[in-house]
């Protein structure tokens, strides 16, 4: 039984000998990633790969070159419209200013004030006259009938002087009364300036728009602007000169604030024409 096993696997005692022949592998290898690479690359055609890299070359510095141009310009146009905001969220209470509380178009002039003065200085000598004659009279000077007429003509002047018997018979007004409504105009020019002043100081802040109106940076706004940073200005405007000029001043801030709202207007229009989304200032969300 041993001798017919070894037969069969040697094939036979006078079998010729076995030959191997070259053909396909019983159990194929495994293909790896990086020899699958090597074929694509030889199977593609030359042509192709050199237009690739030719097309890669050109691009890329051209690429670089425009990220490179374009990116100092995106951020000076980013701080501009930075600054340009903040400048106008600042002063933008410019345009709540009141000219008529501030120019005062019904403040009494200096001649109304005279001659309303000289009515009430006859007004008070006729009323001491009368009263003189009144009290002579009493120490036996003059006769009794004129003293008595002298403290009638006394009570009448007196009487006179009262504000609404004194509208019975004339429309001027007195000199109180002028003196009243000058102080009630000041009055309410400086509650305006407190409002426009707020907690910051509008003037002090609005100096930062002078690159727009050189006008801003004459000396004679250095004490107004003074007093705004220091948030007293207006308990120190007394006089009717201090509101003209806060108001000269007033006019020329509105006139630079156009400015930069309009140069602001261009810029925000020139960011989003470029596409600086980021640059470019988003409405505000409705609530």
């Amino acid at each position: 039984m041993a001798e017919n096993a070894t037969t069969t696997l040697t094939g036979g005692a006078d079998s010729p000998p076995a030959q191997l022949r070259a053909g396909r592998p019983a159990d194929p290898a495994d293909v790896t990633n990086n020899e699958l690479e090597k074929i694509a690359d030889t199977d593609q055609p030359e042509g192709a790969v050199s237009a690739e890299g030719e097309q890669t070359n050109q691009t890329g510095p051209n690429s670089e070159e425009e990220q490179s141009q374009q990116d100092p310009e995106h951020r000076q146009a980013q701080t501009e419209l930075r600054n340009l905001r903040l400048m106008l969220r600042q002063c933008d209470r410019v345009l709540l200013m009141d000219f008529d509380l501030l120019s005062m178009p019904e403040w009494p002039d200096n001649y109304s004030l005279a001659k309303a003065r000289r009515s009430r200085d006859l007004w008070l000598l006729s009323a001491l006259v009368a009263a003189t004659v009144f009290l002579s009279g009493l120490t036996g000077f003059v006769p009794a009938w004129v003293a008595g007429g002298g403290f009638g003509v006394c009570v009448i002047i007196l009487l006179l002087g009262v504000p609404f018997i004194r509208r019975i018979y004339t429309n001027k007004p007195s000199y109180l009364d002028l003196v009243w409504q000058r102080q009630r105009l000041l009055s309410d020019a400086r509650k305006h300036v407190a409002h426009l002043e707020g907690s910051d100081g509008l003037v002090w802040q609005c100096a930062r728009m002078a690159h727009y109106n050189a006008s801003l940076r004459h000396g004679r706004f250095s004490d107004m602007i003074r007093l705004s940073e220091q948030r007293v200005l207006p308990r120190y405007l007394t006089k009717r000169e201090h509101f003209r000029l806060y108001l000269i001043y007033m006019l020329e801030a509105e006139r630079a604030y156009n400015k930069i709202q309009q140069a602001f207007f261009d810029g925000n229009q020139a960011a989003i024409d470029k596409g600086w989304q980021d640059v470019a200032a988003a409405p505000e969300a409705r609530t």
